[in-house]
Formats: structure tokens, C-alpha cells, sequence
């Protein structure tokens, strides 16, 4: 596994390897602050070898989610919970060199990069959610248009997604991304990810099943394309390189995907505009091939949106010059090989950080990965203990 231990430099940080561990919703957060056992579980994982961490999607403003006790980065006092983590990450993380010379000083040489999941769920939320109803607005969306399905794993029953009101001025929600971009670098971050992904409020703009605009935000690739870009400039403006964003053209998860060719016309058009804006190739997009988790989903729901093609082949040309690290379940053989053959930059794994803290570790010295994610923990559940699940798997490789 040499070649995923080679360092990489990312944006202005290099990384110590190509092991990425992925965005993971698991509500232990308290009231949308982030707390001590939040702070164990990312620690955890940076000292058991992870190079890149991205942190659980984060939201934006006060909203609905489908989830409870997730962290958001509205507010100071969020921001004073996530410094915490932050600082925890890079101190398990850092590997340290003296530097020779006149006056010897002590400085980080690589370290676990850090980034916050910048998250807005638009029509994904419900109007019963009690953050939704404590931040005084409805659920928006770009368009008037109900998904299928949706669970809320704290309201009662089934209520299923409804029917969003339209964003009157997207500008507002693009000027609450570089507010949060802001924030996240007062919490001691080392960059952003927008989250473009499945089937949340960026998606919801990128696709044409969810945005039936007929206003410069809808309508072309062009047009549909242009909040999700925008919010990059803001980020970019903020953040310089330090910026990600994560697409899954795949679709399927909350009910949007389009026709494969459609598909490919929307996605082969954001790549480059996203990097024709002067970002000399040193973004990192992170891309995913199908995956089965999405398809499944969309079975599951009732939904048959997800759009079957390879990701990877499909979009890399238009990415000549940039870090693509993949996602969807990719092992370490397979890893090494997709690394070794610059196919990709490198790869990024859920269920295995999840299972392992040490991950990285067991990899590098050749240790099985032998434990298995008990999915009845996965997002915790009030009452019960947060570290259930969460934080007490074994670490063996130290």
C-alpha cells in the first residue's frame, strides 16, 4: 500500500496520504453545538491515520433536517464547539519536524486536514422540525416541487416530504454559505466542502426533475448551474484554494436524477466553469462513481431517479488538472490500484471509519479491517449514551 501513503498537497496544506474519511451524519451534537464526545470520534479518527477528514454535514442557518442533533456553524457559540475539535484533530494528527537554521523552532510538516461539510437540505426539511419552526421560515426549495418519500427519524409516523415554497432570492441563502465559510475559519478549519451532493439544496438547483425556474437561476444548464457557483465564488473569496465540493451525478438520493445525457450535459458543464475561475487546478472535487447505497435508496423510496453510468470515466477528462478523490465503498486493494494508476488523487471510505478509528493505521501495518458498524447506533437516539456506537469501537493500532 505504498502508493496510498504518499503525501499530497491540497489547496495550501499537504496531506500525509490518500486515505480520505467521508462526511457522516451521526446527531451527537447538542442543540446544534458540538460537544465533548464529537470531539473524542474526530480525534480518534486523525490519530488512527486518516489524511483528509471531512466533517459531518454542517448546517448553514436553522433548519429542519432529517436528522436530529446535527451541528451547525451559525453562531459563535458553535463556532467555539467546533474550534475544540479542531484544534483536537491537528494536534492527534501533526507529525512534527525542528527546522535547522539560525533560530531552531518547531513546526508542523503534515498534518490531518480538516474541512467542514457546508450543508443546506432545502426541500429535504419539514415544517414540524423543531428547528424549522424556530427559525421562522418555510422550507424552501428552487421550485414548488414535493420530493418522494422522506423520513424523519424524530417525528412520529410517516409524514413524507411536502411541498416547499419557492426561494424568493437565492442570493440570501448564497450570502448564509459565505457567512458559514467565514465562521468555519474562525473555528480552525483547514477549508470548506459545499455539499452539491445527494439530493440537497445545490443539487436541487443542479437538477431539472427538482428546478423548473423559468428565472436566471432555471431553466439551461447554464442557468441551473449558477447557484452552485456562485456559492463557490463566495467560498473561493473566503477560503482561496482551500475549497471542495462534492457532486454525486449519479443521483437517486432525495428523489432527483435525470436522463443520462441531460445528466452528463449538467455535470460535464460545472466541472470546468468550476475551475475556469482561476483556481489553477488546485481544487479538490470530490466525485463519486454509482453507488449502490443511492440506487438502493432509491428502490427503497419508491424512486427510480438514480442515472447508472461511471462517474469516474465519464467527468475525469474535463478534470485534467484536479485532485479527484473518489467515494462508494472503495477498498484498500482497489484503492492502491485507482491511486497507482492516477485515475484518482485518492479515495475516500464511511463504514470503515466508522467501524475502525485506526483505520489508516491497520492499512499501513496490514491489520484486517474485522469490525462491523452496528447500524441501530448509527445517529444515536435521545436518552441514550452518545459514545454507544459512536466512539467505543476498539483501536488496536497505535
Amino acid at each position: 500500500m505504498s502508493t496510498l501513503f504518499t503525501p499530497l498537497q491540497l489547496g495550501s496544506v499537504t496531506i500525509p496520504n490518500r486515505l480520505g474519511m467521508s462526511a457522516l451524519t451521526r446527531s451527537r451534537a447538542s442543540k446544534s453545538i458540538p460537544t465533548e464526545v464529537m470531539k473524542k470520534y474526530y480525534e480518534q479518527r486523525a490519530r488512527g491515520g486518516a489524511g483528509l477528514i471531512v466533517s459531518e454535514g454542517v448546517l448553514i442557518t436553522r433548519q429542519g433536517t432529517e436528522y436530529h442533533d446535527v451541528p451547525g456553524i451559525w453562531n459563535k457559540t458553535q463556532v467555539e464547539g467546533w474550534k475544540k475539535i479542531t484544534d483536537a484533530v491537528h494536534a492527534a494528527g501533526s507529525k512534527i519536524y525542528a527546522q535547522v537554521g539560525r533560530v531552531p523552532v518547531v513546526r508542523i510538516l503534515f498534518q490531518s486536514l480538516f474541512i467542514l461539510q457546508l450543508w443546506h437540505l432545502g426541500r429535504a426539511n419539514h415544517p414540524d422540525a423543531p428547528e424549522q419552526i424556530a427559525s421562522g421560515v418555510p422550507v424552501y426549495a428552487p421550485s414548488a416541487i414535493a420530493a418522494r418519500g422522506g423520513k424523519f427519524k424524530y417525528l412520529p409516523g410517516t409524514p413524507g416530504y411536502v411541498t416547499p415554497t419557492e426561494l424568493p432570492d437565492p442570493t440570501v441563502i448564497i450570502a448564509q454559505y459565505k457567512e458559514a465559510a467565514i465562521n468555519a475559519k474562525e473555528a480552525g478549519f483547514d477549508g470548506v466542502e459545499l455539499h452539491g451532493a445527494n439530493g440537497y439544496l445545490v443539487h436541487q438547483f443542479l437538477d431539472s426533475t427538482s428546478n423548473k425556474r423559468t428565472d436566471k437561476w432555471g431553466g439551461s444548464v447554464e442557468n441551473r448551474a449558477r447557484f452552485c457557483l456562485e456559492i463557490l465564488k463566495e467560498l473561493i473569496d473566503v477560503w482561496g484554494p482551500d475549497v471542495a465540493l462534492k457532486l454525486s451525478p449519479a443521483g437517486g438520493y432525495g428523489d432527483v436524477g435525470m436522463e443520462l445525457q441531460e445528466t452528463l450535459d449538467t455535470f460535464g458543464y460545472l466541472d470546468p466553469a468550476f475551475l475556469d475561475q482561476e483556481f489553477d487546478g488546485r481544487l479538490l472535487i470530490i466525485g463519486y462513481r454509482i453507488l449502490k447505497f443511492s440506487l438502493l435508496a432509491s428502490i427503497i423510496q419508491g424512486k427510480k431517479r438514480a442515472t447508472q453510468h461511471d462517474v469516474l470515466a465519464s467527468y475525469s477528462s474535463f478534470l485534467p488538472d484536479t485532485k479527484i478523490f473518489l467515494n462508494a465503498g472503495v477498498m484498500p486493494a482497489e484503492a492502491e490500484e485507482l491511486v497507482d494508476s492516477g485515475k484518482v488523487a485518492g479515495v475516500f471510505n464511511g463504514l470503515s471509519w466508522i467501524a475502525h478509528p485506526d483505520m489508516g493505521k491497520r492499512i499501513q501495518t496490514g491489520k484486517a479491517l474485522d469490525s462491523n458498524v452496528d447500524f441501530k447506533t448509527l445517529y444515536g437516539a435521545p436518552g441514550v449514551d452518545p459514545a454507544l456506537g459512536y466512539v467505543d469501537y476498539k483501536e488496536a493500532v497505535y
